[in-house]
């Protein structure tokens, strides 16, 4: 079987077959079809049901195409995923949105449908929990998010704080005063705001106080107004916590919370305040629940394989979709309901 796509720039051809036909290769090798560029014409060509799935995928990416994206093998891999689970069309909610500017000029913007979801999330409510696997932007987007609200004048600081969880290693132990114990904890936090805002633009807001990175139990005892408070790694909080720092919201204030239910460091008697947090919110007016998986990955695409082999070997393990106690945990699915209420 042959299907044929009419092509009207070449430029969009090469942008769409990619560094040394680097795309086309990946979605031959994915569909087992040939793929050939004949006379303004995309040609492919193989068993009817294989040409039908390539020929989604082929104008799926020609949409992004159109919408000004570079087309990079992440951006082949996340439509082979739509296409095999019937969603390709989906493509079309991608907008340009840039969410800021980084310090170094570069555009942030989602890059997923699930992603999209998760920033529209937060622009619209108040609070906004967004769980997910490593490598699907929650921090780094929520930072974007931040500093865009800042620069705009919508807060007058960006608080961003996590729990200093100690994963097999003790603070005290470790060599220095206070700060230095729990900046490693920090880290992350730090590494995005620098490349929003560039090192020196960082530290005259941090000495001005409109920028706060500090542990989670710093947060107690105050109230938070103007502001946009994230709370990253929030599997790591216990029940009190989380409630403590929800009730710090003050008037004219935004709040992220990021967390991986899959990676939970606390011990086994302790009940995370994220996951109990999900369970109690997900019905309050102003709150969005958002769960990203497997395929709004945007890292190396090692990282996808690795979080689904661990995926597949929880499975084994607990039963379909469990984790300790039994709890859902699977990021595998092949939905993109990102933003929907739990």
């Amino acid at each position: 079987m042959e299907q044929r796509i009419g092509i009207e720039r070449m430029e969009e051809a090469i942008n769409l077959f990619g560094s040394f036909d680097e795309n086309i290769r990946l979605l031959e090798m994915e569909f087992r079809v040939s793929i050939v560029n004949r006379g303004g014409e995309i040609v492919i060509s193989g068993e009817p049901e294989d040409t039908m799935l390539a020929h989604k995928a082929v104008e799926a990416l020609l949409t992004l195409t159109a919408k000004g994206e570079t087309i990079t093998p992440q951006h082949v891999r996340y439509v082979i995923g739509l296409v095999r689970s019937g969603q390709a069309e989906r493509i079309s909610e991608l907008t340009q949105d840039v969410i800021c500017i980084t310090s170094k000029g570069r555009p942030v913007k989602p890059k997923t449908i699930g992603q999209k979801q998760y920033v529209d999330e937060i622009m619209k409510k108040s609070v906004t929990i967004g769980v997910g696997p490593a490598g699907t932007g929650k921090t780094y987007l929520a930072v974007a998010a931040a500093v865009a609200a800042f620069r705009d004048k919508q807060v007058n600081r960006i608080i961003l704080t996590r729990p200093a969880v100690e994963a097999g290693e003790r603070l005290g132990f470790l060599p220095g005063d206070l700060q230095s114990k729990v900046d490693p904890y920090l880290r992350p936090l730090y590494d995005a705001l620098f490349d929003m805002l560039g090192a020196e633009t960082y530290q005259k807001y941090l000495e001005r106080g409109n920028i706060e990175v500090a542990p989670l139990a710093y947060m107690r005892g105050r109230t938070l107004d103007d502001s946009f408070i994230i709370l990253d790694e929030a599997q790591n909080t216990s029940r009190e916590q989380m409630k403590m720092f929800l009730t710090r919201m003050g008037f004219g204030s935004k709040v992220v919370i990021t967390g991986d239910v899959t990676q939970i460091d606390l011990p086994d008697d302790k009940v995370s305040g994220l996951k109990e947090a999900m369970k109690v919110l997900k019905d309050v007016e102003g709150v969005g629940i958002c769960e990203l998986t497997q395929q709004d990955v945007v890292r190396h695409v090692m990282v996808q394989r690795i979080i689904e082999a661990y995926a597949k070997y929880e499975e084994k393990r607990f039963g379909k979709g469990s984790g300790r106690n039994g709890e859902k945990t699977s990021y595998t699915g092949d939905r993109h309901g990102s933003g929907r209420r739990l």
